[in-house]
């Protein structure tokens, strides 16, 4: 039995969460300019979350961070719209449903904070991912919303809350 808890982020998380991004990224050959691999953000998850209207959740299995999940105001965006963010689990995580918990989450907290949707980017080669959120009610995007500056995204999503 597992002892799994979500929890709003620390300052003391940010280390671990960089490491789980960029070892998710470079499992699937994703550790490219483009991607949050390189964005220097992704070093200060905690700090970036302190933004208004946004929030990260934390995800700990027996105590231990195996990932996360958050919501953002990217930059030109509608201000109706958030980005779900940073959403990576560790390899031994996965299956477990916690992406789904995370996400629901992260919708939930959407919903609460006023948004009308919720956007995202992501790549084809995280498979099950585009699936989960196609069952989340996810559809594609013929191109990108806002500016993220997040380049190596070829797939752009969008839910009505």
């Amino acid at each position: 039995m597992h002892n799994v808890v979500i929890r709003n982020i620390e300052p003391i998380d940010n280390k671990t969460l960089a490491e789980i991004v960029r070892s998710s990224l470079a499992e699937f050959g994703l550790d490219k300019p483009g991607t949050v691999y390189y964005d220097d953000t992704t070093d200060h998850l905690y700090e970036l979350f302190q933004t208004t209207k946004s929030a990260y959740f934390v995800a700990l299995v027996n105590n231990e961070i195996v990932g996360g999940a958050g919501i953002f105001p990217s930059n030109g965006l509608p201000s109706n719209t958030c980005e779900l963010v940073k959403m990576y689990l560790k390899k031994n995580a996965r299956g477990m449903g916690l992406g789904k918990s995370l996400i629901a989450k992260c919708l939930d907290t959407a919903r609460e904070t006023g948004y009308a949707q919720v956007y995202l980017e992501t790549m084809p080669e995280l498979k099950n991912a585009l699936s989960v959120y196609e069952k989340f009610g996810f559809y594609y995007l013929s191109g990108p919303m806002g500016n993220t500056g997040h380049f190596g995204c070829d797939r752009w999503m969008l839910k009505i809350l």
